[in-house]
């Protein structure tokens, strides 16, 4: 788990917890190291083995970085891509992708975090009533094939 300092986590964790306060949706972080082929179908496996479709409302957005491989993927569950246009997570990515080629993972992950929050609340403000439904720690996804 070297890729960020306890710090860079708890960074990253608030981020979730501030973009949540807006939104009944649901974001998470999976980090590889490696990712051999497609980001968004290595990603789609991710969003299922974490359990990210059971939410109450299918509002699940999952942010997948491989670092090593410099691959990353933004995926939202059928709720969010039923609703959206085809193109929603292109500025995200955009945005994410400045700071990374800057070298800066921590921010490009926190910039990709609060914008999806924003667009998330235009389709699923927060209600009264909303629970976190998903953890907002970064998940290791190879941590035991090190």
């Amino acid at each position: 788990m070297g890729i960020f300092t306890e710090e860079q986590q708890e960074q990253i964790s608030n981020a979730i917890a501030e973009a949540e306060k807006a939104t009944s949706g649901e974001i998470r972080i999976a980090i590889d190291k490696h990712c051999e082929g497609d980001p968004i179908e290595r990603a789609t496996s991710h969003f299922s083995k974490l359990g990210m479709h059971k939410t109450s409302r299918h509002n699940g957005v999952l942010i997948y970085l491989a670092h090593a491989d410099h691959k990353f993927a933004i995926i939202g569950d059928s709720g969010i891509n039923r609703v959206v246009p085809k193109d929603f997570w292109e500025t995200t990515k955009v945005a994410m992708q400045a700071h990374f080629a800057s070298g800066n993972l921590t921010q490009g992950i926190i910039a990709g975090i609060l914008l999806a929050g924003e667009k998330l609340a235009t389709f699923y403000p927060f209600e009264q009533g909303d629970i976190n439904e998903l953890p907002n720690e970064i998940v290791f996804m190879d941590q035991n094939k090190r």
